[in-house]
């Protein structure tokens, strides 16, 4: 096999559906950049499709596979299906390394019960190089089946690199994600892979791999339940689907009962096949795959007539999911994907078997047809380049012929610059003058754009497009005005946070800040001290004391008050930000636990918490971080939007609404008059509405159906919450603070925000 590259789309195109999984080798670990699943508009295999409706139906699921994924870049391994497969595993007599080759064709004319002519074939070396007994696996299939397989494709325009029969393919999943399960060659894993015609039965171990194809799958079940019922396919294989929750259940399984028994006797034969031809591989464990496995009953009915242990894989172990992707949405078809997942990795070049049966033919069209734009491009750059050098030589004689003058015009002109540098030096003591005034003048506007910077990144942490991507459609409509948007998502479902207030002063002692005290309000005091009576002298230590504990002692400092050696302190921003928000689990928005790994699920405290990974930045640039999580550093309240307790000004707008009794007459409108100004009014009730769509969303009482509040278990009302509101104080450290006089002067502008 050619150098492997470093993605690669795989193909599993069934009866029941198209499957795909684009994986990609991402340091040592195997990782699915992308994957589809594609259910054709019937089972092609179903009584009534006829072989040109099963190629149209085949033709519009590689549409949609094409259309909806990038299938351009990186080549594409397909599977074919094990009828008229062939694989015999024999062993060479001792030749040198070079006759093998020859060897092992003899030996494939020998063993392969077609005529050579009539099959594509290739081998596989099962054993190490050094070991003197050579193992070799030898595979083959007919043209015509790999012919068939590939026309599909072709009429897409989609170019085929490697073909892989179906159970070879799960053979070298099963090697690599789930090496303790095929770690010898006497103890072996039998995959069983329920298809919808056909069941294939792999027997695996470290150096071989046994295959048979049991003519048997889903719609044998199906088929069951179409002659009892005496209905069509479609509507039989619906009430499959649906047989564990239908009323019906008992006798549909009734109906498939001789399936079941027919189908795990099949499958007991092979084994049986297997085991007496190889009487010293013991089977271990059944690994089952496929879409037929979906059927209630099968593998326990199965683990009961084999006395082994059947698992069903709910997940690839050695398998990532590339972030961005839906990991629930892999693993709700992932029993589908062990055949895409084994192809994949035999076209990274980190499978066992590598065989390709891609016919001769292909593979140099291919190779010619991908070589072909080279030559083509490589010819007509070669032409472009030569015309270009001779025009180039042409333009560059008749230019010089005619710079002539333009020539002595620059030497004149370089000599009076000569002149001029000369007299310059004249000038320098005076320019270094000038910018010690330019830049006295620019210290004041040092720092000016930290506070904005600061509103810009405490707003980008909130939910947005950007942070909460399946809701984007929301914050779009909200941001345009759509109500009619906004509304058809349920108001709990929402992920949004509304801010009504954000506060926040600068401080050069955060470990003695305290929440809710501005920077105009400590200067004010310190001002209203320093104009005191001198007969308070006799207070002046215990009031140094008190305002030292409450301000800090730096800040006293710059101030003029205090004396001693300076120590070493965390300047930094105390911010505080109060809202509300409709979401149903605010928590999860504000500060979810746990997980600081998952960016995905993170909140707002979550990525001030984490700002260089939500920034992007290395953590020494970044300009901010969080200062402390414990109580005398960060605060978060939340609660019930509910006007008969306490809530932050600003959530929602205050509405009247008066009784039924009262509308209409002068008294509900001035009520509502009323209402609009804040006092308290009689005739109606006062709720609070979301100010864009206009939904009500204060808390009401429960009631019973006397009209009388319900209590809780501590005799408190009980409530329908619908928003919550939320206060958050925190501080922030400046990690660029300035430490000089002139440059903390500045900064206390900034604290006036």
């Amino acid at each position: 096999m050619a150098a492997a590259p470093d993605a690669i789309w795989a193909v599993d195109l069934g009866n029941h559906s198209l499957k795909a999984v684009h994986l990609m080798v991402v340091g040592d670990v195997v990782q699915a950049i992308g994957f589809d699943h594609i259910p054709h508009g019937k089972i092609l295999s179903s009584s009534g499709v006829s072989a040109a409706e099963k190629d149209e139906l085949i033709a519009i699921s590689l549409r949609q596979f094409v259309q909806r994924n990038d299938v351009e870049y990186d080549p594409l391994i397909i599977s074919v299906p094990s009828q008229n497969s062939f694989s015999r595993f024999v062993t060479l007599p001792p030749v040198e390394q070079k006759k093998i080759p020859e060897i092992v064709r003899f030996e494939a004319a020998q063993q392969i019960p077609f005529d050579m002519s009539e099959v594509q074939w290739d081998y596989q070396l099962m054993s190490e190089e050094d070991d003197p007994e050579k193992k070799v696996g030898i595979f083959a299939i007919k043209n015509e089946v790999v012919n068939a397989a590939l026309e599909h494709y072709e009429r897409e325009d989609l170019q085929i690199s490697y073909v892989q029969m179906a159970p070879m393919a799960l053979y070298n999943y099963l090697l690599y994600d789930r090496p303790d399960l095929a770690g010898s060659d006497k103890r072996a894993t039998v995959i069983v892979n329920v298809g919808a015609d056909t069941t294939d039965l792999v027997v695996c171990t470290a150096s071989s791999v046994w295959q048979r194809c049991i003519m048997m799958g889903g719609n044998a079940f199906t088929q069951a339940i179409a002659e009892t019922f005496k209905l069509n396919f479609e509507k039989a294989e619906k009430l499959k689907r649906t047989a564990p929750v239908s009323k019906y259940a008992r006798q549909i399984f009734q109906a498939m009962r001789p399936v079941f028994t027919d189908w795990a006797g099949e499958v007991q034969r092979s084994v049986g096949f297997y085991t007496s031809s190889n009487p010293d591989v013991k089977l271990a464990r059944v690994v089952a795959l496929g879409g037929g496995t979906r059927l209630r009953g099968l593998l326990k009915y199965l683990q009961q007539t084999l006395q082994i242990p059947v698992e069903k894989p709910d997940a690839f172990q050695r398998l990532a999911i590339a972030q961005g992707l839906s990991s629930a949405k892999f693993h709700e078809n992932v029993s589908d994907y062990g055949v895409v997942y084994g192809l994949g990795l035999q076209g990274l070049g980190m499978a066992r078997i590598e065989s390709n049966l891609l016919p001769s033919s292909v593979a140099r069209s291919m190779a010619w047809a991908s070589k072909t734009k080279y030559f083509v491009g490589a010819a007509v750059l070669l032409l472009i380049v030569s015309l270009l050098c001779l025009g180039r030589v042409g333009l560059d004689r008749i230019s010089y012929a005619q710079g002539e003058s333009t020539r002595s015009l620059t030497q004149r002109i370089v000599a009076g610059a000569d002149e001029k540098l000369a007299a310059s030096g004249q000038f320098e003591q005076q320019k270094q003058q000038y910018e010690q005034q330019v830049n006295a003048q620019l210290k004041h506007f040092l720092h000016r754009d930290v506070v904005p910077r600061l509103h810009e990144i405490l707003l980008s942490a909130l939910p947005s497009a950007t942070n909460n991507p399946e809701q984007a459609q929301l914050y779009k409509a909200f941001a345009g005005g759509d109500v009619q948007t906004v509304t058809a998502m349920p108001r709990p479902e929402r992920k949004q946070l509304f801010v009504t207030h954000v506060s926040l002063y600068f401080s050069d002692d955060l470990a003695k800040a305290q929440f809710g005290k501005t920077a105009m309000m400590r200067r004010d005091a310190m001002m209203a001290l320093a104009s005191q009576d001198a007969g308070m002298e006799g207070y002046e230590d215990d009031m140094m004391a008190e305002m030292e504990a409450i301000y800090g002692a730096d800040y006293l400092r710059q101030m003029g008050y205090g004396a001693g050696a300076e120590e070493e302190l965390d300047a930094g921003f105390v911010v505080s930000i109060v809202g509300y928000s409709p979401y149903k689990d605010i928590g999860a928005l504000l500060d979810p636990p746990n997980v600081r790994d998952d960016p995905g699920r993170w909140g707002f405290m979550t990525r001030i918490e984490n700002l260089p990974a939500f920034l992007g930045v290395d953590p020494c640039s970044c300009p901010f971080e969080l200062y402390s999580r414990e109580a005398d550093h960060f605060r978060l309240e939340k609660g019930p939007v509910d006007l008969e307790q306490d809530v932050p000004m600003g959530v929602g707008v205050l509405e009247f609404v008066p009784d039924e009794t009262a509308q209409g007459t002068a008294s509900a409108a001035s009520a509502r008059m009323m209402a609009s100004m804040g006092y308290a009014t009689s005739g109606g009730t006062q709720i609070l509405i979301d100010p864009l769509t206009k939904e009500r969303i204060s808390a009401d009482p429960v009631t019973d159906s006397q009209g009388r509040v319900r209590l809780d278990p501590s005799r408190r009302p009980m409530l329908i919450v619908r928003d919550r509101w939320f206060s958050v104080e925190f501080k922030l450290k400046w990690n660029d603070a300035p430490v000089d006089d002139s440059a903390a002067g500045s900064t206390g502008a900034a604290s006036m925000y």
